[in-house]
């Protein structure tokens, strides 16, 4: 019905490009012929990376708790672009080190004060694993009782895009060199650093281990607990919008856990991490934004909502027998 209604409607057939297969997406999603998005939510989720301490970050680790305390006061960018997107931002802590104050928009879910140092050995138990996911899981939940028709997932993490490139490799199967990038910045030392912590931490990986296994080895909390909001937000059969690679990286797991999921979700942007484009190939998800952001916290997945609710409103518009207009001949 809704293929049949776009072929209808007051426009050159396919003049509005790769917009239109993106409202037949979000219809099929909604199962109706004229899909509505309200609200969107983002949840930020946040944990310390004991792999700092190999030199693959610019910024120092207590920068992660620094930039958690930011989010809840409102002044980072992602409370600005939330803002102006209609978005709700909750922040999750998987696993930052310190303590946090109290605040209606932080959900607390520590499993443990920061991963251990992937290169030098598990970075955490599968056990921690299962609980980062499920915390991710109850953070979605809670964000979608509250009315949120989009969700999103941010992510805070120094050192979480060496953690991203190692599980992304894992996954995937790549070299190192496919998939680390210059993260927050790191010079050509630190480029190096990186690859060499992410080889080492791939050398442990053996053949048959599972999703969740390989991510307990080589991931992130805040990674595992990015998995469990897409999880639930495909439970709940809403669509899912990605942000940049340690993000995208989550919802690689997640879609290695049930494949499901991909039905739900679309690319906000393409970030400039070479780890990302190798992530959303696999995924087969066209980006909707390519705006050379790097920056993370959920940022290109809140910036493309805005782009999500006018695709929806594309099924909104008047045929040419509705509104009187001649066809082409």
């Amino acid at each position: 019905m809704s293929r049949e209604r776009m072929e209808q409607l007051t426009k050159p057939p396919r003049s509005l490009g790769f917009l239109e297969e993106v409202a037949l997406r979000l219809a099929a999603i909604q199962g109706r012929v004229k899909p509505e998005l309200g609200r969107g939510a983002v949840v930020v989720a946040a944990a310390d990376h004991g792999v700092v301490a190999e030199g693959v970050s610019a910024y120092p680790q207590e920068v992660t708790r620094q930039m958690v305390l930011n989010f809840l006061h409102g002044g980072a960018a992602i409370n600005q672009f939330a803002r102006v997107a209609d978005c709700e931002v909750y922040v999750l802590d998987a696993g930052v080190i310190g303590d946090l104050p109290d605040h209606p928009r932080l959900l607390k879910a520590k499993v443990r004060e920061g991963s251990a140092n992937l290169a030098q050995g598990p970075a955490m138990t599968l056990e921690e694993a299962e609980k980062a996911l499920q915390a991710g899981r109850r953070a979605a939940r809670r964000a979608l009782e509250e009315g949120a028709t989009l969700l999103a997932a941010g992510d805070m993490g120094i050192g979480n895009t060496t953690a991203a490139a190692a599980l992304t490799a894992g996954l995937l199967g790549l070299s190192p060199e496919r998939v680390v990038g210059r993260g927050t910045g790191v010079g050509e030392e630190g480029l190096l650093r990186k690859r060499e912590a992410v080889r080492r931490a791939l050398a442990r990986l053996r053949p048959g281990m599972g999703p969740l296994e390989v991510a307990a080895e080589v991931g992130g909390l805040e990674l595992l607990a990015i998995a469990g909001v897409y999880l639930e937000g495909a439970a709940w059969g809403v669509p899912l919008v990605l942000d940049g690679f340690p993000v995208s990286t989550g919802f690689l797991l997640a879609s290695r856990l049930n494949p499901e999921v991909v039905r739900y979700a679309f690319a906000g942007h393409l970030s400039r991490e070479p780890g990302h484009r190798a992530v959303l190939e696999a995924l087969g998800l066209r980006p909707l934004l390519d705006l050379d952001l790097a920056l993370g916290e959920g940022t290109g997945a809140v910036l493309a909502m805005p782009l999500l609710r006018a695709a929806a409103r594309i099924l909104h518009m008047a045929t040419f027998a509705e509104a009187g207009v001649s066809g082409s001949q």
